[in-house]
């Protein structure tokens, strides 16, 4: 019997932000490396199943970002993508990763796409969940969340909509046909994390901030072709904010990827570990010493 993955949970400063993260340990000193980021309203315990399934055999490493999760990130913290970016780039270099693939979900593609725009020779490989990088992926929800604006009575108080339980539970169950798959646990945790102080705030803020990486779309796709990373797509075709275009636009810039898509929603790991994690495991296999744990040493 294989033995269970070993996770640890820690903290490490990045430029005055405290970045809590998970970290596995393998069996094998030079495994590789997957840099897991997460998505909206949630954390690095969204993948908690996926490093218990992959964690043995696969260094598995999962950011907070300031504003989600365990992370603490200090007053006056600007909430932008392009800082998410900067922190996530810190953390990387922090920790002292050399070449990695990356999994980006949802916030992770634009704050992962950014990162991978300034660090090129790190990546490895990308494994894409319902992450967009496509205007065709948008669905016309996404499109009037993304056309808000701070300056527009009322545009605020339809992004506060989101942040309820009511909301939350909306985006891990539409789309999903056997929503008694979820555990309920999940929503409620990214609640919890919602309602801290000046949480809400965070959000509000990067929610108008989203148009800015529908902006970068073309720049990301031009990233993908001049750069041609080994891609493995897996999709919840169920998705209200990113539906199955958004899946099958990656094959026009990287026509070597592989492409899954299931009958679920947003959160696909939520209904579909069994089938999602065993692609994720041979993907990391093909990888080999690609992705391997050639680290920098940590800068402290």
């Amino acid at each position: 019997m294989n033995r269970p993955a070993r996770v640890r949970h820690r903290s490490i400063d990045v430029q005055g932000v405290e970045v809590a993260y998970r970290e596995s340990e393998p069996d094998r000193a030079d495994a590789p490396v997957l840099l897991l980021l997460h998505g909206f309203p949630s954390a690095s315990h969204q993948f908690r199943r996926l490093f218990d399934a992959l964690g043995a055999e696969f260094r598995l490493i999962a950011p907070d970002y300031p504003g989600f999760g365990r992370t603490r990130a200090p007053e006056g913290f600007a909430y932008t993508f392009d800082r998410l970016a900067d922190i996530v780039e810190g953390f990387v270099d922090r920790i002292g990763l050399g070449r990695f693939a990356m999994y980006v979900f949802d916030f992770g593609a634009p704050v992962g796409f950014r990162v991978a725009e300034r660090r090129p020779e790190r990546i490895a490989g990308l494994v894409v969940q319902n992450g967009n990088a496509y205007a065709e992926g948008l669905s016309a929800a996404a499109r009037d969340f993304i056309a808000l604006s701070a300056d527009r009575p009322g545009d605020e108080e339809a992004v506060r909509a989101l942040l309820t339980i009511e909301g939350t539970r909306f985006q891990y169950e539409t789309g999903v046909a056997e929503p008694d798959l979820i555990a309920p646990e999940s929503w409620t945790l990214d609640q919890h994390y919602l309602d801290l102080p000046g949480r809400k705030e965070a959000q509000v803020a990067l929610a108008f901030d989203y148009k800015s990486n529908v902006e970068r779309y073309g720049d990301w796709q031009a990233w993908l072709r001049e750069y041609a990373p080994p891609a493995l797509v897996v999709w919840g075709r169920g998705d209200p904010f990113f539906p199955e275009p958004g899946a099958r636009a990656y094959l026009g810039d990287l026509p070597g990827a592989e492409l899954h898509l299931f009958d679920t929603g947003h959160f696909a790991l939520e209904t579909h570990l069994p089938q999602i994690a065993p692609l994720v495991a041979d993907f990391l296999r093909r990888l080999g010493t690609e992705a391997g744990n050639r680290s920098r040493a940590p800068r402290v």
